[in-house]
């Protein structure tokens, strides 16, 4: 089984581009999914989150706008939920592979923000990046409810450059020119892909 991590910085249309996959039949794990779920009522990270970090739930689930302003600007608060969420969430994606695996997936999708900045890129066969300019990603980014400049600044500031991540990739999509662009570029990197398993059980 083929991994492709797709990854890309705020704005770029990454979760977008991760659809795309799913358009064309590929299972696509998705991380934001799997910590939404791990926040909401009753999901393995509430209990810890909230002893690590006391008032940040309500009904039961983690208010993630009262966690993001705990966190955002504190290195020391940042990297003890990242040591309470991302284990929590390496589990989900284990059993999201184990179970395309089971199943005969020949190729699938991890959708992950943070695939450079936390090391999922090592599970990965191969590494696409969504990217656009950045007054593209601004502009999307700051259209967004609750967004303001500094939050941007400061989410920026935990993400690896965008050129670096493009440097680092073995396939890069640009959003720029609409999702119809995105979306040649993806039905290009599926045929590849299932000409690599082709020649791999050949």
């Amino acid at each position: 089984m083929i991994i492709l991590g797709l990854t890309g910085s705020i704005g770029m249309g990454k979760s977008a581009t991760a659809g795309l996959f799913r358009d064309e039949g590929v299972p696509v794990y998705d991380a934001d999914a799997a910590v939404h779920a791990l926040y909401a009522k009753g999901g393995a990270a509430v209990e810890p989150v909230e002893a690590a970090f006391p008032g940040v739930t309500v009904d039961g689930a983690i208010d993630r706008m009262a966690l993001r302003e705990r966190v955002l600007d504190d290195a020391d608060a940042m990297r003890r939920l990242e040591g309470i969420v991302h284990p929590l969430a390496g589990d989900a994606q284990k059993h999201f592979r184990d179970q395309a695996r089971d199943e005969g997936a020949p190729f699938v999708v991890l959708d992950i923000p943070l695939l450079y900045e936390a090391g999922g890129y090592a599970y990965c066969d191969y590494v696409a990046v969504v990217t656009a300019p950045a007054e593209v990603q601004r502009e999307r980014v700051l259209s967004r409810p609750g967004m303001d400049e500094d939050t941007f600044t400061s989410i920026l500031g935990r993400q690896m450059p965008d050129a670096e991540k493009r440097a680092r990739a073995d396939f890069v999509i640009s959003t720029a020119h609409g999702f119809e662009y995105a979306a040649d570029c993806v039905r290009a990197i599926v045929a590849l892909m299932g000409r690599k398993v082709e020649e791999a059980n050949s």
